[in-house]
């Protein structure tokens, strides 16, 4: 009997691949004898490499070698001799689309995700808004494989000290480092993220994709110093990328020392993985870096500005009361925050007080110790 070998597709930017571990650990742990390939890109491989003995990694960079119905062709023939069983495209986008027609054609098993545009675009409206929780990113995956004749049943949301990826990821094994130095410590412990750590540590990620999700810079900045002041001890790692976080990071750094720039501390993705899973908060907007933390477990106060949690992209297992969101009769205007703001002052993200947000942490961090 041929062994089942599943394929599931999942492109996209990282927050949305990240979403996809707990329904593939789900899937792992409840079909053992079946293996799980996830195809993604390069980015996504330290969430899936170790994640189950089930469970592998396939890259695809679809901005070069893949590029255009010929590189979708190449990609095609790639996959289809891997021979699987079923193919679960979670991403229903042009691309994929088309490589489903593929496999479709090639007489494969394959379902899709729906997206539910419908109750989104009603949840998004300018008018006649309905504003109803729409199925989570979850569960409509999980249902893509119970149309497959896969049903599963979701983890449970991680607990601190059980979290969701595999503590081999995270921390590396207790022994001698190739430079002697002893390992078992974690790379976030070993390093000068922490330096002389007594009091709580706090992470920060305050960027996103776009606009509409932004926690003004000013207004953020409150936020650093307060919390600064009310935990001398304290250390704020700062995650985020790109060339105008930097300057924003090195001002708080040279301002507040107990500021890190953990992203320029950290070599890539695992590394800042294990720094996550070392703190007692995030703070994070609607964007990847809520998503990474809830993986390891780590409460996320979450500031939400034109989208809402009803879109269904809050962090696996995080509390809605850890939201941070305003009352507006135009909120939410985006899905994804991509949006013009329909009011042109962006009074949803001005409209948080500091201490809104102080005030979650503070309630977190109590109930931590």
């Amino acid at each position: 009997m041929k062994k089942e070998h599943i394929l599931i597709i999942r492109f996209s930017a990282l927050g949305d691949v990240a979403m996809t571990v707990p329904v593939v650990k789900a899937l792992a742990e409840q079909y053992p004898e079946v293996h799980f390939t996830m195809l993604s890109r390069g980015f996504a491989r330290p969430l899936f490499d170790e994640l189950a003995p089930n469970v592998s990694f396939m890259e695809a960079n679809l901005q070069d070698e893949y590029h255009g119905v010929k590189g979708l062709n190449a990609l095609y023939r790639r996959l289809a001799a891997k021979h699987f069983t079923a193919i679960a495209d979670l991403h229903n986008v042009l691309r994929s689309d088309y490589l489903r027609l593929r496999f479709n054609l090639g007489r494969f098993r394959v379902e899709h995700i729906d997206k539910h545009r419908m109750g989104k675009r009603r949840l998004v409206a300018k008018n006649n808004k309905v504003l109803e929780q729409q199925p989570t990113a979850i569960e409509n995956y999980c249902e893509v494989f119970r149309k497959l004749g896969y049903p599963i049943t979701p983890l449970l949301s991680p607990r601190r000290g059980e979290e969701l990826l595999p503590r081999p990821l995270l921390s590396p094994r207790r022994g001698k480092a190739p430079n002697g130095q002893t390992q078992g410590q974690g790379a976030a412990e070993s390093s000068p993220l922490w330096g002389d750590k007594r009091g709580a540590s706090i992470g920060l990620a305050p960027f996103a994709a776009h606009r509409g999700k932004i926690y003004p810079r000013e207004r953020m900045e409150q936020v650093v110093s307060q919390l600064c002041e009310l935990h001398p001890d304290c250390r704020i790692l700062l995650f985020g990328g790109g060339k105008r976080e930097m300057e924003v990071f090195s001002q708080w750094c040279n301002r507040y020392p107990q500021c890190t720039n953990a992203s320029a501390q950290c070599n890539g993705l695992k590394e800042e993985l294990d720094a996550m899973s070392r703190l007692d908060v995030m703070i994070s907007m609607d964007s990847a870096n809520m998503h990474l933390a809830s993986l390891v477990g780590i409460p996320v106060v979450s500031i939400w500005g034109a989208t809402h949690p009803y879109a269904g992209f809050m962090g696996f297992g995080q509390k809605e009361e850890n939201a941070v969101q305003t009352d507006l009769p135009c909120r939410p205007c985006s899905i994804y925050g991509n949006k013009p703001c329909h009011r042109g002052d962006y009074a949803c993200l001005y409209g948080i007080e500091p201490s809104t947000i102080i005030n979650k942490v503070e309630k977190i961090l109590s109930e931590r110790k």
